[in-house]
């Protein structure tokens, strides 16, 4: 009798989790398509033999495990399809001056919050190695370009303290904007490489219309968005972001999701209504 409900355990810890290995999966790719597709063939994957969930440590962690293994056999590729010919091109040659498993090493630990030991276990690594792959990831980052970055946030303490983090990583920092309206002028005025959007702005407008206006002026452009509530926007039934933080954030996860944002020329982000 313990075996089936321990089944629908498992499974039902993997739909709990299953929003935010979109998320990462998102962000390894660059592009919502190409992420949530990684993220549906893990599914199946495990739909069909559930031993790699059950033998980790943890649902989250196997399920993350799972992951990196159909990721890493399939060359862990950029497609065309989504980021452009050119930029696909531009994309494969900084990836092949990446130490291997770093940006992924990066990314669980600070936007997704696993131990060096987790890290170490879903990629197949011990913890210290983790732990180094985590260092030279945030060491790379800091060679990495740097750009404009517009901020868009209603509330002042938050948007100083995301200038003052990314302002620190070497970027500048073209302005911020506390409603839609505001977004789009300043854009105008300065145009951005890379945007960091809260979803809901002060005067009830979305960060997103704003986004979205704007990327129709400019073309695409790299985007982070903020929210208190990942879920609603990692559900793969629609347009959403590839690249996501939730509130509150951290420093670190800040820096991870912009210099990950701006390793890639573009990036799909939602579309109005």
């Amino acid at each position: 009798m313990d075996a089936p409900n321990q089944g629908g355990d498992v499974t039902s810890k993997v739909a709990q989790e299953l929003p935010y290995l979109r998320r990462y999966a998102r962000a390894l790719t660059g592009s919502q398509q190409s992420g949530d597709h990684y993220a549906a063939a893990t599914l199946e994957a495990i739909l069909q033999d559930m031993s790699a969930v059950k033998g980790a440590s943890g649902v989250r962690v196997g399920l993350f495990k799972a992951f990196h293994q159909i990721w890493v056999t399939s060359g862990a590729p950029i497609d065309e399809a989504d980021v452009g010919a050119a930029t696909e091109a531009q994309t494969q040659r900084r990836l092949a001056s990446l130490t291997q498993n770093t940006r992924e090493a990066l990314l669980l630990h600070s936007i997704e919050g696993f131990t060096a030991a987790e890290v170490g276990e879903i990629v197949g690594v011990d913890e210290s190695e983790a732990n180094d792959l985590i260092g030279i990831a945030r060491n790379e980052m800091a060679q990495a370009m740097k750009g404009r970055i517009m901020i868009i946030e209603d509330e002042a303490i938050i948007a100083m303290d995301i200038s003052g983090i990314v302002e620190g990583m070497g970027h500048d920092v073209t302005g911020i904007a506390r409603t839609r309206d505001q977004a789009v002028e300043l854009a105008r005025k300065a145009p951005p490489e890379l945007i960091l959007a809260d979803i809901q702005l002060a005067d009830k407008s979305s960060g997103i219309d704003a986004v979205t206006h704007i990327l129709e002026e400019m073309g695409e452009v790299p985007v982070v968005f903020i929210t208190a509530f990942p879920e609603r926007l990692l559900t793969g039934e629609r347009p959403e972001p590839a690249f996501l933080i939730t509130k509150p954030y951290t420093e670190d996860q800040v820096q991870s999701a912009v210099s990950q944002a701006m390793f890639f020329a573009s990036t799909e982000t939602l579309k109005a209504g």
